[in-house]
């Protein structure tokens, strides 16, 4: 499965990757990768993952081959098979016909590629991705998603931290964690029905009463915020309510409706408790 770790930034996901992958320590507790401890059997478990950092462990001063190859030796992959499972992973992350280009001379993105295919190439049966979607562009990002998922269905277990909420939506479980502690865990769509069991409902008032509305259902018990496109978004709520609730207090409403509840919802709402 691919399983996300959502969470802001310093909420600990990179810290948990990094213990799984053997980079630090733990200071309490036990984890086990494939039924080993990552304390007794560190060697062995690295054989059996691919681990691709934020800040990712490319030379510059050698071409993507060269970068490709040197990875591939330390990971074990015989010579023979090594040129032929490169070709296969550049053609895998779309970047055949820079063998030769200087990885210094690569643009940010295609450098977060080459990354993936240093992490794929010992063909690891678990995933570590942290963060691998972090300041692409929404269509590089989309089609690295592609790969993950392809990854997956060969048998592959992804493990990827994110801050982008949006993609919990592809992931086949998730986990919510802010300062070193799970929040929330389990399948998007029965996350979303657990954490706001109403309706989301969007309003739009009177231009300048966004302010005293978002006051009115908060005093009303109800949470209320400004969304993207300058409508009120209220969280576990059902519209008569809402609609009530405004009314009473003379608050115009110029449209109301329910709206598509979205991750980033069910993220604030669980920050919020």
């Amino acid at each position: 499965e691919v399983f996300g770790l959502l969470g802001p930034n310093g909420a600990g996901k990179t810290t948990f990757i990094r213990m799984i992958a053997g980079v630090l320590k733990p200071t309490r507790g036990a984890i086990r990768v494939f039924g080993m401890d990552v304390r007794k059997d560190a060697h062995k478990i690295k054989k059996l993952i691919g681990y691709m950092p934020q800040r990712y462990s490319l030379y510059e001063d050698l071409t993507v081959f060269e970068n490709l190859n040197f990875y591939g030796a330390l990971y074990g992959v015989p010579r023979g098979r090594r040129v032929e499972r490169i070709r296969e992973l550049l053609e895998l992350v779309e970047l055949r016909g820079l063998e030769n280009r200087m990885v210094g001379k690569l643009s940010g993105g295609q450098r977060q590629r080459i990354a993936l295919a240093v992490a794929l190439l010992h063909d690891p049966k678990l995933l570590l991705l942290d963060e691998p979607t972090a300041g692409i562009d929404p269509l590089l990002r989309r089609n690295l998603w592609k790969i993950f998922r392809a990854e997956s269905l060969k048998g592959k277990t992804i493990l990827i931290t994110t801050h982008y909420m949006d993609e919990a939506e592809f992931c086949d479980r998730v986990a919510l964690i802010n300062r070193g502690r799970i929040l929330a865990e389990g399948e998007p769509e029965t996350l979303k029905e657990r954490v706001l069991g109403k309706e989301i409902v969007e309003v739009w008032v009177s231009k300048g009463a966004e302010a005293e509305a978002i006051s009115v259902l908060r005093s009303n018990g109800y949470m209320a915020d400004l969304g993207p496109r300058g409508t009120i978004r209220v969280l576990n709520a059902e519209i008569s309510e809402v609609a009530r609730a405004l009314e009473e207090e003379g608050v115009k409403i110029r449209t109301i409706s329910k709206s598509r509840v979205t991750f980033e919802d069910v993220f604030v709402r669980v920050m919020e408790r």
